[in-house]
């Protein structure tokens, strides 16, 4: 039988890539789907949660870090733990529900009981065992993930039992989760209904580099650019379809207005965001609505005026914490990727509420859930048809290079005058990706400093 090679050794990622450019391989060989999945997945923090999601002792959700299946729970006392979704008995998914609460967790096989902090604690029909079984051995428990930690709300887990603190991992993108505007503003509540979710035949980096694509728009949603611009603005429609027709008509921008108004920001350690590209007050928010009028009061009397400021200064459109988290901030969106094999990612789309918000901020989440992340909306069925012919190409024995990536450039967008950190407009973010995977010390990210 051959020797599978480790993932480390089995490809030479850096032959691989080339001036502007990478081979077709990176985006269609399981090779090296199974580097990016050990150089990446298996070592960096992966968002798993948020904290308003298991909010009472034995509240659960079922999540993923990389392929592996685990649970966020609440334990008794209090701690968020995370666990591998799997028995030790025969490997079986424990958990097979989205969301809920329980006192234990039964696999569905033979009944092993599993405490909320995943430790063994009622085996049937014992006696039947060999005498040597041990139900108080840790090997009996569901294996927890090695590190666990709560940034501002957000958890991240980490399969590596050590690596760069969290802290300092976020540090230089600290405003990303804090200063971010409206959806930190005030403190997250769990959505009502169910996540949206989405899956497409294409790699995980499809979503997070489409999230930081401005070129794509005026081609890929041309149909419903045009249904938005040849719409009269006196024509009567519900909240979702102004809300729908107003985000399709912005899109039929330049691609000068992207580039020297809106701008996109990367960061050493491959998070990134994209400007706020809108000034419809049907989807900023509109100053003289009397709904934000009541949310902005309710921030300045438990904020401050000072602070609320600050935080209504910072507009972004999708802000992307690498690998796997994206949010929006006009809008209430969160987004979480989920990479399953080399031709397949999941994405589940959350909305949520502020607490103390009006309840009309809410419906419009719901309602720009439903017009623009839905997998029956206007604007994702644009974009997942795009991803599924991309990843057919791709598998084609067509051109082996590709990409043609261009070189970054000073953003020049006014609204980069005011902030901190770097200020790059990148076409092309795949382009660090790969290049992490082919240096093993930087890809394991622990070693990366900000």
């Amino acid at each position: 039988m051959a020797t599978q090679l480790k993932p480390e050794t089995a490809v030479d990622v850096s032959a691989l890539i080339q001036p502007g450019r990478v081979h077709r391989r990176v985006y269609s060989d399981p090779a090296i789907f199974d580097l990016e999945m050990a150089r990446i997945f298996d070592h960096t923090w992966i968002y798993v949660g948020h904290e308003s999601q298991v909010k009472a002792p034995g509240d659960f959700i079922t999540t993923r870090i990389g392929r592996r299946p685990m649970v966020m729970v609440r334990h008794a006392d209090g701690d968020i733990k995370v666990l591998h979704n799997q028995c030790a008995h025969r490997g079986a998914m424990v958990i097979s529900t989205d969301s809920g609460n329980a006192e234990e967790f039964v696999c569905c096989y033979h009944g092993w009981t599993y405490g909320t902090d995943g430790k063994l604690i009622r085996v049937p029909l014992q006696h039947g065992y060999p005498a040597h079984f041990n139900p108080e051995d840790p090997n009996t428990a569901m294996v927890a993930a090695p590190r666990v930690d709560n940034y501002r709300g957000f958890v991240f887990a980490s399969p590596a039992p050590a690596a760069l603190r969290l802290q300092i991992l976020l540090r230089l993108h600290d405003d990303l989760l804090r200063r971010h505007g409206r959806p930190l503003a005030g403190r997250r509540d769990r959505g009502r209904g169910r996540r949206l979710q989405a899956r497409f035949r294409r790699k995980l980096e499809a979503l997070p580099g489409n999230l930081c694509d401005a070129a794509h728009p005026l081609f890929v949603h041309q149909s419903s650019i045009n249904a938005a611009v040849e719409q009269d603005d006196s024509a009567h429609t519900d909240g979702a379809g102004e809300i729908g027709v107003a985000r399709c008509a912005r899109m039929a921008r330049l691609y000068k207005f992207w580039m020297e108004q809106v701008g996109i920001w990367t960061y050493p350690n491959g998070h990134s965001f994209l400007g706020d590209y809108h000034d419809d007050e049907k989807l900023v928010a509109a100053k003289r609505d009397p709904v934000f009028a009541d949310y902005i009061k309710a921030m300045e009397t438990a904020k401050g005026a000072e602070q609320t400021q600050r935080i209504m200064e910072v507009t972004r459109w999708n802000s992307n914490v690498y690998p796997n988290l994206s949010f929006m901030s006009q809008f209430r969106q969160l987004r979480v990727v989920h990479p399953i094999s080399v031709n397949r990612t999941e994405v589940y789309t959350y909305s949520f509420r502020l607490k103390g918000a009006p309840e009309k901020m809410f419906e419009d989440t719901i309602a720009f859930a439903n017009v623009t992340n839905g997998t029956g909306s206007l604007v994702l069925t644009d974009d997942l048809e795009t991803y599924g012919r991309i990843g057919t190409g791709l598998q084609s024995a067509g051109a082996e290079w590709i990409g043609r990536l261009a070189a970054a450039s000073k953003a020049t967008s006014r609204r980069s005058r005011r902030r901190r950190g770097p200020r790059l407009h990148e076409r092309g973010l795949y382009s660090q990706h790969v290049r992490r995977l082919a240096r093993p010390d930087d890809g394991r990210l622990e070693t990366w400093r900000p």
